[in-house]
């Protein structure tokens, strides 16, 4: 079951390039989020290149984990848009679930 989510503010971006997984980080290019760098938030579906591309921005909202995350932790972008424990990057928000292995969808709480 996915968590149940809460977000305060979505835009929309013109995809500057598939954002073919939901729930990644995506940067203020329109592209994935590149690692340890500050996202615009995470995008809700998945976009080609040129559409326009929802984007979570503020609020508790949904992430795929890129590896085991502690509840509470900090967390940032690794290589794939994914969210990592906070490790020398941008911070990203603070997760509101644990997650155990990579591929888990949890809440993160994101002011921008």
């Amino acid at each position: 079951m996915q968590p149940s989510f809460h977000p305060i503010l979505t835009l929309s971006i013109t995809a500057a390039a598939d954002l073919d997984k939901p729930r990644r980080f995506v940067g203020f290019d329109g592209q994935r989020c590149a690692a340890a760098a500050k996202a615009l938030g995470t995008n809700n579906a998945t976009f080609a290149k040129g559409e326009q591309a929802s984007i979570d921005a503020l609020g508790v909202i949904l992430v795929e984990a890129g590896g085991a995350i502690a509840l509470g932790a900090e967390v940032q972008c690794d290589g794939e848009g994914r969210a990592v424990p906070l490790s020398g990057g941008k911070s990203n928000g603070w997760a509101m679930d644990a997650a155990s292995d990579a591929g888990q969808i949890i809440r993160i709480a994101r002011g921008i």
